[in-house]
């Protein structure tokens, strides 16, 4: 027998597989050497890796483990500064983190360890990156099984498969086989040893402390249960474990490893001071959702363990990341959306509130789609709430919507509103709105807060930006004047503002496609991405439109499809689309593949990426999509600036739509620049948004001076700007 007999998936996910008995014992049966790194170093990561273990030790195997210690912003500091010694201060981090046995099984695990310990079959070193001469947490998860033929399976994920998580549905393990994936495996074999043998110049590599071997070595008995994995994880006991955790007491609290920052926790101070009411405007990238999370601690102690919470998001996806920092702070939320792995939430959150008006529980929190919070029967059951209830609200400003404005009862004493860009383009009844339900600002912390910093610290990454100037061609600017005009028919006064009619809108929608699925933008798209054909960690962000080229139907094809086609099969790039047709699953999945860069190159988005996805991995992003839409931009341009390791600036790529080039334009009658004008402003605007903030301006400061001059912008058009702003909120 060997691994080649185990009959493996490319992917475990609990709890619909059982990892460690469908996955861990049936290669450790086979296995004869297990290399692993765990990321943080704890009692936890120690008890993770002992899962199947036994059957490697019946086959004379040994284990190697990397871990890096679990330090403190502060720790970290002094070793780089040499205050103290750098083993005093890894020994007591570790120390830290080895708790005692809670129950048979864990006491149990840390005697088998302990043992191969001491026979010297188990070797673990200490791991911290390296960037720039500063020392930084290492943290990754990989493993590595051998049997005696030398086949190899290598894996990787969350894999923190605790009782806890066989229940909440987040554990994942990507799986590659030497037989039938060498070079993948080869590869994340090459980067284990490297780290081992502190051959890789990106981190740095220490024995493990003498001191802490003895704590693990104080847990030894003379003899191991060797049916310790049986006993665990037979049928019967994870039955009792699933009942066990399903009486876990919600308690909400600051992880330990965690802590906020000033400004987190200034906002978090305001919104209390301000009657647990109030709006988190803080840039993408910034934590906003920990610091919700933060306010949700805050609220619950100050009520003296009293709460009902119900958090909003507008999409599946961004619910099922908010769980995924939720469990981190001691919450166990009913997840309601129409792919929600509980199933019966309706009748969970239904319950919960019975037990919560009871008095039977003293918290539960819902986290739930816009759609699903927005349905007869979950407002029907948050009416029947008796007692304090808080509504947390993520991209908020999409509940300026009338079918959403609605819902905004007052039910919920009280409130917290989290958006990056809360006022809505073109609609100041909505914002309004949202300012007069929520309160006032807690907290406004800018992008440009986040990428200069505070006390030293950066939040952001710095980012180059390159204008990339495309023409419309004859056709389409035709076509483009031939709209305008009808457009200019379709405006009228009301109420002494400036509306559009019915047909106005369908037409300026129809302009807006038009200039954002410009044709000249695939192949300018072919000549910049040139260079970064050998790169990973490429966005390109395309619009929800179509372009005049026709696929093999004789349809016109959706820009996304065309550019997809020419990376590809063009440039033969790994690429994949990223988009709303794209389930939950396969997106987690696309976002793991591209941030491990050994695959997948690029991603091709339309809209889902607007709001609340999290790639920090972005390196360098083509923006195609002419979105007159300051909430649009600010938070596209957010998404590439997230912070990632080894990445130490962005590269954005803005693909500037003009009716012609400037040598035509400045021979142009009035009324011809008029006409014009529309398209020219909304590029500047975006050019000039983009330009502040970025690190060289003279590329964009020349070109926005072109532009303003010779398009006239400065001239006083208030009535214009007043039309184009109406326009643009359909477009």
């Amino acid at each position: 027998m060997s691994l080649l007999d185990v009959n493996l998936k490319q992917e475990y996910r609990s709890p619909r597989d059982n990892i460690v008995n469908d996955f861990y014992i049936p290669l450790l049966k086979e296995a004869n050497l297990y290399k692993r790194s765990v990321g943080f170093f704890s009692s936890s990561s120690l008890l993770e890796i002992s899962y199947g273990i036994t059957h490697l030790i019946n086959n004379n195997g040994k284990i190697q483990l990397i871990a890096s210690p679990h330090l403190s912003e502060e720790d970290i500091e002094a070793i780089n500064k040499g205050y103290e010694a750098r083993e005093d201060i890894v020994e007591r981090a570790l120390m830290q983190y080895i708790t005692e046995p809670q129950n048979y099984f864990e006491e149990e695990r840390l005697n088998l360890l302990a043992n191969l310990i001491a026979q010297e079959k188990l070797d673990i070193k200490i791991a911290f990156s390296l960037k720039n001469e500063r020392l930084g947490l290492y943290h990754e998860k990989l493993g590595l099984m051998y049997d005696k033929d030398g086949n190899i399976v290598a894996f990787s994920g969350s894999m923190n498969e605790s009782e806890n998580a066989f229940i909440n549905n987040y554990e994942i393990v990507d799986v590659f086989t030497s037989w039938n994936d060498p070079e993948r495996v080869s590869i994340k074999e090459n980067a284990f040893n490297k780290l081992w043998d502190n051959d890789d110049t990106s981190a740095v590599i220490f024995d493990f402390p003498t001191v802490v071997k003895n704590k693990l070595l104080s847990y030894r008995k003379d003899s191991i249960d060797w049916e310790i994995d049986q006993k665990e994880f037979s049928a019967k006991h994870i039955d009792l474990t699933i009942e066990k955790l399903k009486t876990v007491t919600n308690s909400p609290e600051i992880p330990a490893g965690v802590t906020l920052h000033d400004y987190q926790k200034e906002a978090i101070e305001n919104w209390s001071n301000n009657n647990y009411n109030g709006i988190f405007d803080m840039a993408t990238g910034t934590g906003k959702t920990f610091t919700g999370l933060g306010a949700i601690t805050r609220l619950y102690k100050d009520l003296k363990g009293k709460l009902a919470v119900v958090i909003v998001c507008p999409y599946q996806h961004l619910v099922n990341q908010w769980v995924e920092d939720i469990i981190n702070f001691n919450i166990h939320p009913i997840i309601g959306h129409s792919s929600s792995e509980q199933k019966d939430f309706k009748q969970r959150i239904k319950m919960a509130i019975m037990d919560y008006n009871l008095g039977v529980r003293n918290f539960f929190c819902f986290v739930c789609t816009n759609g699903t919070f927005a349905t007869e029967y979950i407002q029907s059951q948050i009416n029947n709430i008796r007692g304090d209830v808080l509504l947390v609200v993520d991209e908020a400003h999409n509940f300026g919507a009338e079918n959403l404005k609605k819902t905004l009862t007052d039910k919920f004493n009280y409130r917290l509103a989290l958006s990056a860009t809360l006022e809505r383009h073109g609609d100041e009844e909505g914002t309004q709105a949202l300012l007069d339900y929520f309160g006032k600002k807690c907290i406004e912390f800018t992008l440009e807060d986040a990428i200069k910093g505070k006390n030293g610290e950066k939040f952001l990454t710095p980012y180059q930006y390159h204008p990339v100037v495309v023409y419309l061609t004859d056709e389409e600017l035709e076509e483009y004047h031939n709209l305008s005009k009808e457009i200019a028919k379709c405006i009228v006064k009301k109420n002494g503002k400036t509306k559009l009619s019915d047909k106005g809108k369908i037409i300026a929608q129809k302009r807006s496609r038009l200039v954002a699925g410009a044709f000249n933008k695939v192949t300018a798209l072919a000549r910049e991405i040139k260079p970064y054909k050998d790169d990973n960690h490429i966005l390109v962000y395309c619009g929800a439109t179509k372009i005049a080229e026709q696929d093999e139907n004789g349809e016109d094809m959706r820009q996304i499809d065309a550019i997809t086609e020419l990376l590809g099969k063009g440039l033969k790039m790994n690429v994949a689309q990223f988009t709303s047709k794209e389930d939950s699953y396969t997106r987690d999945l696309l976002r793991r593949k591209f941030s491990d860069g050994d695959y997948l190159q690029v991603l091709v988005a339309i809209k889902c990426l607007d709001e609340g996805v999290n790639i920090p991995a972005i390196k360098t992003a083509f923006i195609l999509a002419s979105t007159t839409n300051p909430k649009e931009y600010i938070q596209r341009r957010g998404r590439v600036l997230r912070k990632y390791p080894g990445k130490e600036f962005a590269i954005i790529y803005d693909f500037i739509t003009l009716p012609r080039p400037l040598d035509e334009a400045i021979n142009l009658t009035y009324d011809e620049i008029k006409c014009e004008k529309s398209m020219v402003r909304n590029e500047v605007n975006r050019m000039i948004e983009f330009n502040r903030l970025a690190m060289s301006k003279m590329e964009s400061d020349k070109l926005i001076y072109e532009l303003t001059d010779t398009y006239r912008l400065n001239e006083d058009d208030n009535d214009e700007e007043e039309i184009d702003m109406e326009v643009n909120y359909y477009e």
